[in-house]
């Protein structure tokens, strides 16, 4: 369940910048020296209106269509792990699948979000933590870096393996061709493409989050290229233990400082998270933040 206790203005302002044209600034110089890791969130797709975007914009929407596709009992139909496993426990694996390759093989147009973060000088690292493939698909029509993706693997697709590793033509390929790469796309939730993999339900997190804290189903090149660097979370929402989870877990042992565009008001528990883990927010709304980055990329 996610927090429902909103943080009061005088707690919230704890993590909250400033002065946001210095916070800019900062975070611009970290993308051009190539020290900064994008991070994005399903929030990206609130940016476009419901008629332009066919796939599900946030894990309320997915859950909202799977229980369109298979009713799950009403105790916990909210929940999107629960609403998945019921689904692979009743249905089988292979029907959850098919579902979500049908809601997310859609074309949908890059959000402003997408579109800097295909634009940024050859990031090291990019995590995706949204099952489309909207990013992946403006990298590979830039045609001038050399890239690919690691893809998380939910154990009924895996044969003991965390991750799969995917080159720019979609081929999988190999760990020790993924540290050459320019640019790395981490998608630790999988994605629709190239091959359909999705960590959604409830066994799926199990094993994941066991093992987390000892780093195991992290990549070792995404271990070394987070080294020192700071994160940039866009889209993104820190009001459930596995949201919070992944990003701490994948952002650790990087830089102490980090930024978080999130407007408005917070729950206490993302307050306190963003406070532990030194990410500042900056409280604008996602479109205007990106269009001062974009801006002040040149």
């Amino acid at each position: 369940m996610t927090d429902t206790a909103l943080a009061s203005g005088t707690e919230a302002d704890s993590v909250t910048v400033t002065d946001t044209a210095a916070a800019i600034a900062d975070i611009v110089a970290a993308l051009k020296a190539r020290r900064a890791v994008p991070y994005l969130g399903p929030g990206a797709f609130a940016l476009l209106p419901p008629e332009e975007c066919p796939i599900p914009r946030n894990s309320a929407e997915l859950t909202q269509r799977l229980n369109a596709r298979v009713t799950a009992p009403g105790r916990f139909r909210t929940n999107l792990t629960a609403v998945a496993q019921f689904i692979e426990t009743r249905r089988h694996r292979k029907t959850l699948d098919a579902i979500l390759n049908e809601l997310f093989r859609q074309t949908v147009p890059p959000t402003p979000v997408h579109r800097l973060v295909a634009a940024i000088p050859a990031p090291p690292l990019i995590v995706d933590v949204w099952y489309d493939n909207v990013l992946d698909a403006l990298l590979t029509g830039l045609g001038d870096r050399d890239w690919g993706q690691i893809q998380g693997l939910s154990h009924p697709q895996s044969t003991g393996e965390w991750v799969k590793y995917y080159g720019l033509d979609g081929a999988e390929t190999t760990a020790g061709a993924a540290a050459g790469w320019d640019t790395l796309l981490y998608k630790p939730s999988g994605a629709v493409a190239p091959a359909g993999n999705y960590l959604v339900s409830d066994s799926d997190f199990v094993e994941l989050l066991t093992e987390i804290d000892i780093q195991t189903p992290i990549p070792p090149s995404v271990q070394e290229r987070r080294a020192g660097r700071h994160f940039l979370y866009l889209g993104c929402r820190f009001d459930h233990e596995i949201q919070r989870t992944y990003a701490r877990q994948i952002a650790k042992r990087s830089s102490d400082r980090h930024w978080a565009v999130i407007q408005g008001e917070l729950s206490r528990n993302e307050e306190r998270f963003l406070a532990q883990h030194g990410i500042q927010r900056l409280d604008l709304p996602l479109d205007v933040a990106v269009e001062m980055i974009q801006e002040a990329l040149g």
